[in-house]
């Protein structure tokens, strides 16, 4: 056969996968509420872009993150796994990884970013990882060409509360691996990775691209953008006068500023769609919006009961919606049990690609996002951010809580979203069958666990002189 023909062939087959295969872009912020959009009832807030997106696909109702707090949940994200299967529940000495910390998550975990970028997909990430700040533990090193961000939530520097404890040193800002800036303005965070995305969406046109934008916002501190700030109240603008002239971060005057924070990511949305139609991709294109955990300060997760840091509803069931013009169908609502570590199969199965040798908890559930099928998910499992006990379980619509596997409260989600009613004294053969499932899945899991990596001598990332 003609050498020339059969390259012509191997060529536009090459060609053919890369059309099939979706542009996939993750929006993930940070501490933002169930409630804490227009769309999920915040009246607190206006996201009339969000809105918009939610509305054109389909609405994510009981759409869970693995852990109520920022590294556990990220790495759930990234791995597809529970924090606890990947020993990634806390950092080395904290709940969460910190400035020059010694732990990571282990290079030899397969992220999104690396089957991506293994069926030919250019990858880029644009804000804050938190899964280690050592060379070996950085995006660059799990599967993405391009990071542009920050190693660790905006709050942790010098002018932290807590300080004297931590001894934090300046906030970098990357560029890759290279520390480009420390302590940058965060009322442009936002914005600057929205311009960061923005950018890759024009440069990667051609191909297939995944893009994953984690937002460093609503976390504390709060902050905004110029344009938003012209909306808060000239009181609270003449305050933050006053605060900058102090060089101490006024956390509770800030909150008041929420809404313009959820404002400027209703913003980074609508730029990012606006970039896929103006490149002629916005039908090619995958969206999920959500966040890594429930609210805190000046956040709302109305009507569920708790917050970031906790297992209640509000803790874990998070805002979502996924869109994907001509494929999922517009105007859904979807309250089957679906999980942020169910992505990573999900997307792999678009993309081609195969799923890590290793056991991963997620599911592929594009079926359910277009209203094909049920969920996947028999079970959901609630651990605390140390991720050394299993708090509750959730099987349909019960929940039921407990405390070293003795049950203490059963809740009927459908009729009690709000986890008011503890109903365990009327339904024993609903608690013994989920406790069992419980104690099975948790011995399971600890029987399984794969170590985090480690450094011997971390240094804390700073600019070169």
């Amino acid at each position: 056969m003609n050498k020339l023909f059969v390259f012509l062939m191997l060529f536009a087959w090459d060609s053919i996968q890369a059309v099939d295969k979706p542009i996939i872009i993750i929006i993930f912020t940070d501490d933002q509420g169930y409630a804490d959009l227009s769309c999920f009832g915040g009246k607190h807030v206006s996201t009339p872009h969000i809105d918009k997106l939610a509305a054109e696909g389909n609405r994510l109702t009981s759409f869970y993150v693995a852990s109520p707090l920022c590294t556990p949940s990220r790495a759930a994200l990234m791995t597809g796994s529970y924090p606890k299967r990947i020993d990634m529940g806390t950092g080395s000495d904290f709940a969460v990884l910190l400035a020059g910390d010694k732990k990571g998550l282990n290079p030899k975990e397969v992220t999104i970013a690396e089957i991506l970028k293994e069926q030919g997909y250019a990858t880029g990430m644009f804000g804050k990882w938190h899964l280690g700040d050592q060379p070996e533990f950085l995006p660059t090193r799990q599967g993405f060409d391009e990071f542009y961000g920050i190693p660790y939530s905006h709050d942790i520097h010098p002018n932290h509360p807590r300080q004297k404890h931590f001894n934090f040193p300046p906030l970098p800002f990357l560029d890759g691996e290279k520390v480009i800036e420390e302590d940058p303005d965060a009322d442009f965070l936002t914005t600057r990775f929205t311009d960061k995305a923005v950018q890759f969406i024009g440069k990667n046109k051609d191909k297939p691209f995944f893009i994953y934008l984690p937002h460093p916002i609503p976390h504390g501190p709060i902050h905004v953008s110029p344009e938003s700030m012209k909306t808060v109240d000239p009181k609270i603008r003449e305050a933050l006068k006053k605060e900058k002239k102090s060089g101490k971060i006024d956390y509770k005057l800030r909150v008041k500023m929420y809404k313009q924070a959820i404002t400027d990511i209703d913003n980074s949305v609508k730029a990012i769609v606006d970039a896929l139609q103006k490149n002629g991709l916005d039908e090619k294109t995958i969206i999920i919006f959500t966040t890594d955990n429930g609210p805190s300060a000046g956040g709302k997760a109305t009507p569920l009961k708790g917050k970031k840091g906790q297992t209640w509803e509000g803790g874990q069931r998070v805002p979502a919606f996924v869109r994907w013009p001509g494929k999922i169908p517009a105007g859904q609502v979807c309250d089957e049990i679906l999980t942020s570590m169910d992505l990573l199969p999900t997307f792999t199965k678009l993309a081609g690609g195969k799923l890590p040798e290793n056991k991963i908890d997620g599911k592929d559930i594009m079926e359910v996002l277009k209203g094909k099928a049920k969920s996947p998910h028999k079970y959901f499992y609630y651990y605390s951010h140390t991720t050394v006990h299993m708090d509750a379980i959730r099987g349909g619509k019960w929940k039921l809580r407990m405390k070293d596997f003795q049950p203490t409260e059963l809740y009927n989600l459908e009729a009690d979203i709000s986890e008011k009613t503890n109903v365990i004294k009327d339904h024993p053969e609903v608690v013994s069958n989920l406790l069992n499932a419980a104690k099975e899945f948790d011995a399971e899991i600890s029987a399984n666990i794969r170590p985090a990596a480690f450094v011997e001598n971390p240094v804390a990332l700073k600019k070169a002189e």
